[in-house]
């Protein structure tokens, strides 16, 4: 099974969301920000990994949230709360990138792996900041 992360990244209420190439699987739906685990990485360092590359920061420590598998696409995804921690975010892959309030989450159409982990998550906790960990 493949394994993916995402990051829910929070800054003053809102939330990173990123549109997917029009190229690409899903594509122009809108996604958390991650990708694929490669040999001799953790899923946490995968997700550090991604962000640098993808988004050009540096993140806080991933702290796990919640995780989704899909049998059908052989994919389990798993979520980490997080922030940016250093640099400025830079869109290097995806179409574009909004950050969001709980309101506008229903105005994005989502790749259905992050949909159905939204669907079984309390927004309150979806737009919870990081928690302060003098980072």
């Amino acid at each position: 099974m493949l394994e993916v992360s995402a990051a829910i990244l929070e800054k003053d209420g809102k939330i990173l969301i990123c549109q997917r190439p029009a190229h690409k699987s899903c594509g122009l739906l809108w996604e958390f920000p991650g990708g694929k685990k490669e040999a001799g990485e953790s899923i946490e360092q995968s997700l550090i990994r991604e962000c640098q590359e993808e988004l050009g920061i540096l993140i806080c420590p991933p702290l796990y949230f919640a995780d989704v598998t899909l049998p059908e696409k052989d994919l389990h995804l798993i979520f980490f709360k997080t922030a940016i921690q250093q640099g400025m975010l830079t869109r290097k892959e995806h179409a574009a990138f909004a950050w969001i309030t709980p309101d506008e989450l229903d105005q994005y159409s989502f790749c259905p792996s992050d949909q159905k982990m939204l669907e079984q998550t309390d927004p309150a906790r979806l737009f919870a900041p990081y928690p302060d960990q003098d980072h």
